[in-house]
């Protein structure tokens, strides 16, 4: 079958898919223009595509062959599953593979906005180290603080293990609580979201992005957090109100934040880019070389499962298996 590939993979998880299909991919490392990739999909059973395309109604409509959806990443905000599923078309993604990566990004976004590293890596390299003092570039601990975990999945339950190892006090917040012993088991408590936001001395978000969970840390939520408090967001970035974010910073209702993800990526709300309580990272939250290959081997997975009819092994709809199976 012939099969579009939006970006460019690993030489042997390329190789894999044209053992079995004629392929077509992207082999530049930026997105593909809208218009090309809507000409390109025309003809094409399978298709692979990661979060920077805009899998909508009118790219599907232009695709009647479509067979097959593989998402490279874990978030499928992108896709318009529904109209997939339609269409009995199975979209799938990659969980779980990119818990560990992105649970470490969350710790080091977390001590490089406390300890400011990214300012001083900036004075040093401008040649503005001139002498040690006591006061200059204080920054916050992060042993012994308490530490927030909005979404306690596979990534927020990784980021709260290591937070152990800096003897944090961790609170969570999910739509419903674990039971006691799995919180005894990972050493956490639950709140609700006020308390959290109160009580936290860094708060970590690690939810999808849904109607519910769009600008879930808004002006308000701002306002609950200690001054003293830092935000850290490498979930999605809608989740965050961003320019309620950088008044917040500008006015100190906060003491920092460090993101991996932006509401309108990849551009920044105006005036983020000019604070320095602030440590801002290009999306590489899964990019190690081991998470991003064991990504694309997934992705490449579910999509050859998709085209021989199996259901994939990580499908989001498998009612489009079904549909798709009785239109036969």
């Amino acid at each position: 079958m012939k099969v579009l590939i939006t970006c460019n993979l690993p030489k042997e998880v390329r190789a894999y898919i044209e053992k079995e299909h004629q392929v077509q991919i992207n082999d530049e490392d930026r997105p593909m223009e809208r218009d090309r990739l809507l000409q390109c999909v025309k003809n094409k059973e399978g298709l692979l595509c990661t979060i920077t395309d805009e899998i909508d109604r009118e790219l599907l409509d232009k695709a009647p062959h479509l067979r097959m959806i593989a998402n490279y990443g874990v978030g499928f905000n992108h896709i318009d599953v529904k109209a997939a599923t339609a269409r009995g078309i199975p979209v799938s993604n990659t969980p779980g593979v990119l818990t560990d990566a992105t649970a470490d990004i969350t710790l080091a976004l977390i001590l490089a906005t406390a300890r400011r590293v990214v300012e001083g890596d900036k004075r040093n390299r401008q040649g503005k180290f001139k002498f040690w003092a006591p006061l200059h570039f204080l920054g916050r601990e992060v042993s012994g603080k308490t530490l927030g975990i909005i979404g306690l999945g596979r990534i927020g339950r990784a980021v709260a293990r290591r937070a152990k190892g800096f003897g944090m006090r961790i609170l969570y917040h999910n739509r419903h609580p674990m039971e006691e012993s799995e919180e005894e088991r990972l050493g956490v408590q639950y709140a609700d979201l006020k308390r959290l936001l109160t009580e936290a001395d860094f708060v970590s978000l690690h939810v999808p992005l849904t109607d519910q969970t769009h600008h879930l840390i808004g002006p308000h939520e701002l306002e609950q957090m200690k001054p003293s408090a830092y935000l850290i967001n490498a979930s999605r970035g809608p989740v965050v109100d961003e320019k309620a974010l950088v008044e917040a910073l500008k006015k100190g209702k906060i003491a920092g934040a460090g993101l991996d993800v932006y509401e309108d990526e990849p551009n920044l709300a105006p005036g983020l880019a000019d604070l320095d309580n602030v440590t801002l990272l290009p999306h590489m939250g899964s990019a190690t070389l081991e998470t991003r290959t064991q990504m694309a081997q997934l992705a490449a997975d579910n999509l050859l499962a998709g085209l021989r009819g199996e259901i994939p092994p990580h499908c989001l709809n498998c009612d489009a298996i079904s549909h798709r199976s009785k239109s036969l």
